[in-house]
C-alpha cells in the first residue's frame, strides 16, 4: 500500500493510503500513526477515497487512532472510498456513526 502524508500549518495531519487497507498494510499503518502521535500530532484525516479494501486490521488500526487522537484533545475524520466494497463495509460496521464522515478532504479540513 502506498501512503501520501501531507500536514497542514493548521495542525491537521492528511493521510491518504491507496490500495489494500488489510492485515498486511495494517502494522506499518499503526506504527506510522503511532510515530505521528509521539511526535504531538492530534488532528488527522484518514482520506479513504482511493483505499480499494478495507478489513477488520485496517478499521482496527483507525479505531485506534480515533480513541488515541481524541484522549489527546484531538480528532480523526474519514473521507469516504469510493470503491463500493470498501465504502459497504464502513456502513455494515457502522462506522459512519462512529467517525465522522466526510464526502471530500477539503470538506473535512473545514471541519476541523
Amino acid at each position: 500500500m502506498d501512503l501520501l502524508l501531507t500536514e497542514f500549518a493548521t495542525g491537521v495531519t492528511v493521510v491518504k493510503p491507496k490500495g489494500r487497507f488489510d492485515a498486511f498494510s495494517a502494522p506499518s499503518m499503526r506504527e506510522r500513526f503511532d510515530e505521528l502521535l509521539g511526535n504531538g500530532n492530534n488532528k488527522f484525516i484518514v482520506d479513504l477515497s482511493e483505499t480499494t479494501f478495507l478489513d477488520s486490521a485496517g478499521m482496527a488500526v483507525l479505531v485506534s487512532l480515533l480513541k488515541r487522537a481524541r484522549y489527546a484533545n484531538g480528532d480523526t475524520k474519514l473521507v469516504w472510498p469510493i470503491e463500493p466494497a470498501a465504502k459497504r463495509i464502513l456502513h455494515l460496521t457502522r462506522f459512519d456513526q462512529v467517525f465522522e464522515m466526510n464526502d471530500t478532504m477539503d470538506v473535512a479540513l473545514k471541519r476541523f
